[in-house]
């Protein structure tokens, strides 16, 4: 039956629904609560994954049925924003003592078609400029880029014409605004140039700006891994979030060292592993990457997407990148 029940869900990932569906949305009264939780179960001293050392994490629960699916997030000082795969945000402050405050809960306010059903704002990345507060979101469904303001209204998008022959379900996973300005955005199934990783381009500015250029190259996650998001380390190499989906341990997840000079048009670039995420560590749909400094520590922080099922979680892991 278990097998049954992996297999089942296994399509679901690989075939998901239309999108047909009436999108859930918070209402007056949610809330949220978090559970601290250990690396490995039972094992408080297991503080080591790879170059990684686990500084704690919590495990998300919300009220209401549209909490969860979060996809990527933000992070601001202490202020998360967490984005799901239906456009809703959930934002909060966090510290030391784990005790979300402050949270609220909303939605993007505008994306593609009328945000009535949940393929409207199937949103699965989100990057950000510390200088303007402006945010950029990906929508796979419809391989299209929008550009928010900081009070949140879409100000500019677009759907670039090399994103136009990206799968349906496997769009503009992975976006990251690098300091320079430039963008890039990997696609998180379909494959690159001479077929091989998968489809990645660089933007030298603004994607929703009409006077971007792009170059496309190509991105090689880890075989039988995904990517599915993205950042910028402070010392400029790119960090990549990879994920895989077995009958064997359902959810695994590999973080990858990309450095940018890699980069070039019809390039195939491979990182450095740096971590694993293997059974008997926790671990579930990871799909949210976000890194910040403490005095002079590398923060890596991972979120995962629920699918809103049972058997999974939303968590938020924080880790210190060693070495």
């Amino acid at each position: 039956m278990r097998v049954w029940l992996l297999l089942l869900f296994l399509l679901y990932l690989n075939f998901p629904s239309s999108g047909e569906e009436p999108l859930d949305r918070f209402r007056p009264g949610a809330t949220m609560k978090a559970v601290q939780v250990p690396l490995v179960k039972g094992r408080p001293d297991w503080r080591r994954v790879g170059a990684l050392t686990y500084l704690g994490g919590v495990r998300l629960t919300g009220s209401q049925s549209a909490f969860g699916g979060f996809s990527s997030m933000t992070l601001v000082g202490e202020r998360f924003t967490l984005l799901s795969d239906g456009g809703h945000l959930v934002s909060f402050d966090m510290g030391a003592d784990w005790v979300p405050r402050n949270v609220t809960f909303g939605g993007l306010p505008d994306g593609p078609q009328s945000g009535w059903l949940k393929a409207d704002r199937d949103s699965e990345s989100m990057t950000r400029d510390p200088a303007t507060g402006r945010y950029w979101v990906g929508f796979e469904q419809y391989s299209a880029i929008w550009r928010y303001g900081p009070d949140g209204r879409a100000e500019a998008h677009v759907r670039p014409e090399a994103m136009k022959r990206w799968h349906d379900n496997g769009g503009p996973e992975s976006m990251v605004r690098l300091r320079s300005g430039a963008f890039l955005v990997i696609s998180e199934t379909t494959p690159g140039p001479g077929k091989k990783g998968r489809d990645a381009l660089r933007f030298d500015r603004d994607p929703t700006d009409p006077k971007a250029q792009v170059m496309r190259f190509a991105y090689q996650p880890p075989e039988e891994y995904d990517p599915t998001d993205m950042t910028e380390l402070p010392d400029g190499r790119l960090l990549i979030l990879n994920r895989r989906v077995s009958l064997t341990q359902l959810f695994t997840a590999k973080l990858v060292i990309v450095d940018p000079r890699e980069i070039r048009a019809g390039a195939v670039v491979r990182g450095g592993e740096i971590a694993s995420f293997v059974a008997p560590l926790i671990r579930d749909n990871f799909e949210a990457l976000a890194v910040t400094r403490e005095g002079g520590a590398t923060i890596i922080w991972i979120a995962s997407d629920d699918n809103r099922m049972w058997f999974e979680q939303s968590l938020l892991l924080k880790f210190r990148l060693d070495g």
